[in-house]
């Protein structure tokens, strides 16, 4: 298949390795991983905090960058990010875009998937040769389990991961309380939910929390960084690409 990469912003600026490991895996399963130049915003944290119009550029954007009809999927290695292009956009390009946009969106929503999607939906894999000899927990973010109903796909693909020691989160499902801007406005009900989650984290004496959703990520790992647990975070594609040779490198 002829794969286009959308990096997003936090993988672009402060994840690069989520990124990275997401065309490394693509391609070392043979396919032809593509990542187009023009690609920016997603628009979601516009709409999330009010300014819709705003968007519309965004979504315009992602229409013309992703609809070239060579490419046959979209990876997205965040499950908000794929929420947004689903939900989002077509709200977006309804509301405020020309009558022509609304068709567009529609045919390239329908070829975005997250990364666990993808790999098994689409691909149809559940082992992609992966080891981790890594005591490892996994937090299902709020986007990927509600919104886009990923449900066992990642937990699928970890359980084929050799060498994993692979131990159940408790309290799973509940929010780890960051949610965008929401941890701005309502620090003190976030840092409560991130409490609340990390916790759980420790008590599972897991090395590494994964997620789907590097933004969860970097909101767990502040708070466990801060607490000195010890504990590290690490997405989904950087446990799948690893290799015998080279497991457990992340960044």
């Amino acid at each position: 298949m002829r794969i286009a990469l959308f990096a997003t912003c936090i993988g672009d600026t402060i994840f690069p390795n989520v990124v990275r490991s997401t065309a490394l895996l693509l391609s070392r399963l043979g396919h032809e991983v593509v990542f187009p130049s023009g690609q920016t915003c997603c628009g979601q944290m516009h709409v999330n905090t009010g300014y819709q119009p705003d968007a519309l550029p965004l979504v315009e954007n992602y229409v013309e960058t992703f609809g070239d009809e060579s490419i046959d999927a979209i990876v997205v290695p965040s499950g908000s990010c794929v929420g947004s292009v689903r939900h989002q956009h077509e709200i977006v390009a309804a509301r405020y875009g020309p009558p022509s946009l609304s068709g567009r969106v529609e045919t390239v929503k329908g070829k975005t998937y997250e990364l666990s999607e993808l790999l098994v939906d689409v691909l149809g894999l559940t082992d992609v040769g992966a080891y981790y000899p890594h005591r490892v927990t996994y937090h299902p973010t709020c986007h990927s389990l509600r919104m886009l109903r990923v449900g066992e796909k990642p937990l699928q693909l970890l359980r084929n991961v050799r060498a994993i020691d692979l131990v159940e989160l408790p309290e799973a499902d509940s929010c780890c309380g960051f949610g965008g801007t929401f941890a701005l406005k309502n620090a003190e009900t976030s840092t409560a939910m991130l409490a609340d989650k990390i916790r759980n984290v420790g008590d599972t004496g897991a090395e590494y929390c994964c997620a789907s959703d590097s933004s969860c990520l970097m909101h767990i790992g502040g708070g466990m960084t801060r607490l000195q647990m010890g504990t590290r975070t690490v997405h989904l594609a950087e446990i799948l690409v690893s290799e015998e040779n080279h497991a457990g490198v992340t960044a």
